[in-house]
């Protein structure tokens, strides 16, 4: 299978703070784009073997999660942090365009549309994502063959810490109805299920489709691209950043996500949302019904 893998990256400490992007913590930035890129070769790259040790040998291994991968990371002039990264510069290719750093996300659709039917999966994720399910894409693979391609699974993005009140922490929790409903309708095929190892899985229409990230098969993209509003930079859902991320997605497909929320997920560097949990959030004793 081949993957491109697009991923905005900026890095301003003068431009304010309110993203981690913006914040006087270059290592911290560091730190989650090495991770980010690393874990995308450790996961699914060529490069996997098994020691032998009665043999002294490395013997080549998990052809299931063997691809060709290709990822773009997408920049604005000197505004970023690839030279201190620390790690080997072929494992990425740099693109810088012109833009407002806030609108890097709809430059990274148009390199997924550029290269159209040269890859099985075109994806976009922030930099500060790191994936950790080497099954990640097989997931997505059953879950459309449960479906169809109007379908679209959105892992659940998460924090994790110890010694906080909160260990782990899935961080997109529902908005109210009325943020996304002129967008999408979620009661339209509310939820499904599908049987995995004997457990059974519940997939619901998501009140908040925003993962910080998105993974389409070739379809799928075809699909969005043939859309009257492929080409539109559409910031009307909550920003730019957000928007980039999921307003297309959440236009075109029916957006769905996991319960349990780890059966597809994908962990958020930092724990900027975890140490809200008993701080500005407070514990619930039970769900909250909307």
């Amino acid at each position: 299978m081949k993957i491109l893998f697009t991923i905005p990256h900026y890095y301003n400490p003068e431009s304010g703070g309110r993203y981690g992007s913006t914040r006087n913590n270059p290592a911290q930035r560091i730190k989650a784009l090495k991770r980010c890129i690393s874990s995308i070769h450790s996961l699914f790259g060529e490069k996997q073997f098994n020691l032998d040790i009665a043999s002294h040998s490395a013997i080549p291994v998990n052809d299931l999660q063997k691809n060709e991968i290709d990822i773009a990371v997408v920049t604005v002039k000197d505004k970023y942090l690839l030279k201190d990264l620390n790690i080997n510069p072929e494992l990425y290719t740099h693109r810088e365009v012109i833009t407002d750093s806030m609108m890097l996300g709809f430059e990274c659709k148009k390199v997924l549309a550029q290269n159209f039917s040269k890859y099985d999966y075109y994806c976009y994720l922030e930099d500060d994502l790191i994936i950790n399910d080497p099954w990640f894409f097989t997931k997505l693979k059953w879950f459309n063959k449960l479906t169809n391609d109007g379908y679209l699974l959105q892992p659940n993005r998460f924090e994790v810490s110890t010694g906080n009140i909160a260990d782990k922490v899935y961080v997109d929790g529902n908005l109210r109805i009325q943020a996304t409903e002129k967008f999408q309708d979620i009661t339209d095929s509310q939820i499904l299920t599908g049987i995995v190892m004997e457990e059974k899985i519940l997939f619901k229409r998501a009140l908040n489709p925003h993962s910080g990230c998105y993974f389409l098969n070739q379809n799928q993209l075809k699909n969005w691209m043939e859309q009257s509003y492929f080409e539109e930079n559409d910031i009307s859902f909550i920003g730019p950043l957000e928007s980039a991320a999921t307003l297309g997605i959440m236009k075109t497909f029916k957006v769905y996500k996991p319960e349990p929320h780890s059966f597809l997920e994908i962990l958020h560097s930092g724990t900027s949302f975890l140490n809200l949990v008993g701080n500005k959030v407070k514990i619930a004793k039970e769900q909250v019904i909307r």
